[in-house]
């Protein structure tokens, strides 16, 4: 089964917010070696003008990943999982991620194209706070291995 074409420019329902918590932004600056202190200690954030500890850029991706899950669960797709590679992943911030944010994520497919045997479906999650305001584009591209 191929990926559905007509997947192309749906807007998947936003996922739940997500409460960004100083312990998970803690973890997720150890995981990926983030040692500048504005990752771990909420007085230098403060210092340099942040609420709370910022998440490294990467961090999005935690909040990025139920909306993902939206798109590999949908019936129609023609996702089969187990045949999917990370192709690429960027982000376009207006802000850093900070302990206490509240976040919603809402995917979009934006991009359905067919390699040599293979699909690319690219998707944007769009990141905004509790005031509604953005604060990332997470960006990725999956590649559904065609069958070999």
């Amino acid at each position: 089964m191929s990926v559905n074409p007509e997947l192309q420019g749906r807007v998947f329902p936003p996922v739940a917010p997500y409460l960004v918590g100083r312990e998970k932004v803690r973890e997720f600056s150890r995981a990926v070696f983030a040692t500048n202190p504005i990752n771990h200690d909420p007085e230098a954030a403060r210092a340099a003008g942040h609420n709370d500890v910022v998440a490294p850029p990467t961090f999005a991706v935690v909040v990025q990943e139920a909306t993902l899950a939206q798109l590999l669960a949908e019936p129609g797709a023609g996702i089969d999982f187990t045949r999917v590679v990370h192709g690429d992943q960027r982000f376009s911030y207006s802000r850093p991620i900070v302990a206490g944010d509240v976040l919603t994520a809402t995917l979009a497919v934006t991009s359905i194209k067919t390699l040599g045997g293979h699909a690319m479906v690219t998707a944007e999650s769009t990141i905004v706070d509790a005031a509604g305001a953005h604060v990332v584009t997470a960006i990725s591209t999956l590649v559904v291995r065609g069958d070999e």
